[in-house]
């Protein structure tokens, strides 16, 4: 139960409406064009930032993980799914898209009648991803995740990474690294 319910988070069932943008770091991204064909195949998890204490916890049973994301038969939607192991466990969840419009890319999470949202952020390199989300349970809570093209960064896209936290009001303390230390069992 506890896994599901971990699978549950990481695939952003907890992602609700964008929170307000207060730092100048932290515009969405405004698509073009090529914004889905850029978007499109494996991207690995590196790092996770929440105020929320029940998502640290379960960004730190994260061993490793990746999104693959594909086109749907609608242009303006990209199919993610995810895979992240825990343990000794591949956990898989595909019910999480990519809308791109004119104005932003929003991600959706459609889960228990719920239509949870978070923003794709720009970011200095093509090579990365990330994600902006707000979670309210009693209060607002920020959140982060990166997303990248392969499982070692640069130290300025790292940097990036913390920056964008700092930003949303999130503390070096609340940055959780998946170790990729066990083997990929999610093949």
């Amino acid at each position: 139960m506890a896994l599901t319910c971990i699978a549950t988070f990481l695939s952003l069932a907890q992602l609700l409406s964008a929170m307000p943008l207060q730092c100048d770091l932290l515009p969405p991204q405004i698509p073009d064009n090529t914004t889905a064909s850029k978007l499109l195949g494996k991207w690995f998890y590196i790092a996770g930032a929440s105020q929320f204490p029940f998502h640290l916890l379960e960004m730190v049973l994260i061993d490793n993980g990746y999104l693959d994301v594909d086109p749907t038969e609608q242009e303006q939607e990209l199919l993610i799914n995810q895979h992240i192991t825990v343990e000794d466990r591949c956990l898989t969840n595909n019910s999480t898209y990519l809308e791109i419009s004119i104005n932003n890319a929003t991600l959706i999470k459609y889960a228990k009648n719920q239509r949870p949202v978070g923003k794709l952020l720009n970011s200095s390199s093509e090579d990365i991803f990330l994600i902006q989300y707000q979670a309210y349970k009693e209060k607002n809570y920020a959140g982060l995740y990166l997303y990248a093209r392969n499982q070692t960064l640069s130290k300025t896209q790292l940097e990036e990474f913390r920056d964008h936290a700092k930003c949303l009001g999130l503390s070096e303390e609340e940055i959780v690294y998946a170790p990729w230390q066990k083997k990929e069992l999610c093949q």
